[in-house]
C-alpha cells in the first residue's frame, strides 16, 4: 500500500478517489475547516472502516506548520501529539502527498470579484506551507491541484507570476514538474466527469528517485493519463435523471422550523441529500418559463443578453452577469462552484415538472461522489464542500495512473 497524506483535504474528494482505487493508506488529512472535516471523518469511519477516523482527519491551521507535525495544544483546535507521530503509527514513511491550497486566490473569477484583483489575500502563499510539508517527508512524489488561473496569477505587486515562484520553490526541494504546465490543464470532461471542469493537476517526481524524471513525466501526461479519456463526455441525464422527481408543494410547509417549496423523498429512499433548497413563487415562475422555453424548443432566454434583461425585469436590478442557468439534459453540466452554497440561480434543473435548483445530491453526482457518500452538515455547507472538491471519479484514475507508473 502508498502511504498517503492529504492537505487541504476539503470533504475528500481526492481521498474518496485515492480510496476507491484500493492501492492508498491514508495515513492523516489535514483540512481547518470543521464541516469539511467532520463529513470526511464520517465517510472515512462509515464507508471505509476506519475507527480511527477522529486522529486520521486533522483539523488544523497549515500555516503552522511545525506544531503541525510536532504537536499543538490550542483553544480552538484542541491537543495532538502531531503529524510525525500518525505518520510513525500509521505507514513509517509517507509515500504520496496530495492536495492543492484553496484555489479562490488563484481563479479569474475570484480576481474579478475583489477589488485588489486578490493581490493581497493569504490563500496565495499557502503552496508555501504545503512545500514546507513535502521538504519534510521527502515522498517519491506529490500531487498538486488547483484552478488554470494559477498559471497566470500575479499577486502581491503584481510584477510576477506566482507559478514562477513555485516552480522554484519545487526545484529548490528536490522535486522536477513538467516543464510546460500547460500541458498539465486538464479537462475533466474528457475523463467522464458530467460536468465543465479543468484544473491545473501539476504531478512532481523526486529528482533523486528517478533517472529521467523529465522524460517520465512527459510520458505520464501524453500517454498515461490521457488512456484514461471516455469516448463521449457524460451528460447530465446519465447523472441524474435516475433521481426522484421534486415538485413543487401548492402551498409551502414548514416541517421542524425549515420552509420546504417542494416534496421530497419519503423515508423509503435510502439515498441521502436530495431534498431541494426553498425556492419563492417568483423564483418558481422564472424556472417554468426558462425550462419550458428550452424544452418547447423556442430558445427565447438562452442568450446572455436575454437572460440579463430577464433579471432586470424580474428584479428591477441591473447584473453584469446573468444569474440564471438552466442545466442541459444532453450536456455536461456547467462548473458546480463553491458559490452554489449562496445562489442556485444557475444550476436551474431542466425538468419542466420540478421548477427548482439542483440538490446537494445532484451536486454531488455532477461532482461524481458515489451515493454512499453522505453529507451530514447544513445545506449551505454541503454545497460549499461539494463546490470546492476534486471528482472523485477523476480522482480514482489520476490514482490508478499514478499507481501503475510509479509504485508498482
Amino acid at each position: 500500500m502508498v502511504n498517503t497524506i492529504d492537505l487541504f483535504a476539503g470533504c475528500g474528494g481526492l481521498t474518496e478517489g485515492f480510496k476507491q482505487s484500493g492501492h492508498y493508506n491514508t495515513i492523516a488529512c489535514i483540512e481547518w475547516d470543521k464541516a469539511p472535516c467532520d463529513t470526511l471523518r464520517h465517510n472515512l469511519q462509515k464507508k471505509w472502516k476506519y475507527n480511527d477516523a477522529d486522529k486520521r482527519v486533522i483539523q488544523f491551521d497549515i500555516q503552522r506548520t511545525e506544531e503541525l507535525i510536532n504537536g499543538w495544544n490550542d483553544p480552538v483546535y484542541g491537543t495532538s501529539e502531531g503529524l510525525d507521530v500518525l505518520v510513525k503509527e500509521y505507514g513509517g514513511t509517507v509515500d504520496l502527498i496530495i492536495g492543492g491550497p484553496p484555489c479562490q486566490a488563484y481563479s479569474v473569477a475570484g480576481r474579478i470579484r475583489d477589488k485588489d484583483g486578490m493581490k493581497n489575500d493569504y490563500r496565495n502563499y499557502l503552496f508555501e506551507n504545503y512545500i514546507e510539508i513535502v521538504k519534510h517527508y521527502k515522498p517519491k512524489a506529490f500531487v498538486f491541484e488547483n484552478v488554470p488561473g494559477i498559471l497566470s496569477a500575479k499577486p502581491g505587486n503584481g510584477e510576477h507570476l506566482i507559478i514562477d515562484t513555485i516552480k522554484e520553490k519545487f526545484n529548490e526541494s528536490g522535486y522536477v514538474i513538467l516543464n510546460d504546465l500547460s500541458n498539465a490543464i486538464i479537462d475533466f470532461t474528457e475523463y467522464g466527469i458530467p460536468q465543465k471542469r479543468s484544473r491545473v493537476i501539476i504531478l512532481a517526481l523526486k529528482r533523486d528517485s528517478f533517472s529521467n524524471p523529465n522524460q517520465l513525466l512527459e510520458k505520464f501526461y501524453t500517454e498515461i493519463l490521457p488512456s484514461k479519456k471516455v469516448l463521449k463526455p457524460k451528460t447530465v441525464r446519465e447523472a441524474i435523471s435516475d433521481l426522484p422527481v421534486l415538485v413543487p408543494l401548492e402551498t409551502p410547509k414548514k416541517i421542524g422550523g425549515k420552509n420546504y417549496s417542494h416534496s421530497f423523498p419519503g423515508s423509503n429512499f435510502t439515498v441521502k441529500n436530495h431534498i431541494p433548497r426553498f425556492s419563492s413563487k417568483r423564483d418558481i415562475k422564472i424556472f417554468k418559463l426558462l425550462t419550458e422555453d428550452i424544452e418547447s424548443g423556442r430558445m427565447e432566454y438562452v442568450s446572455t443578453d436575454a437572460l440579463k434583461q430577464l433579471y432586470t425585469s424580474v428584479t428591477g436590478k441591473v447584473s453584469n452577469i446573468h444569474k440564471y442557468h438552466v442545466i442541459r439534459w444532453d450536456e455536461p453540466s456547467n462548473t458546480i462552484p463553491a458559490h452554489l452554497y449562496k445562489d442556485g440561480l444557475r444550476h436551474i434543473h431542466p425538468d419542466p415538472r420540478q421548477l427548482r435548483t439542483i440538490t446537494v445530491r445532484e451536486a454531488a453526482r455532477l461532482q461524481t461522489f458515489p451515493d454512499d457518500y453522505e453529507f451530514i452538515t447544513k445545506t449551505a455547507l454541503d454545497y460549499k464542500m461539494i463546490g470546492n472538491a476534486v471528482p472523485p471519479l477523476f480522482a480514482k484514475l489520476l490514482a490508478d495512473c499514478i499507481y501503475n507508473f510509479i509504485f508498482q
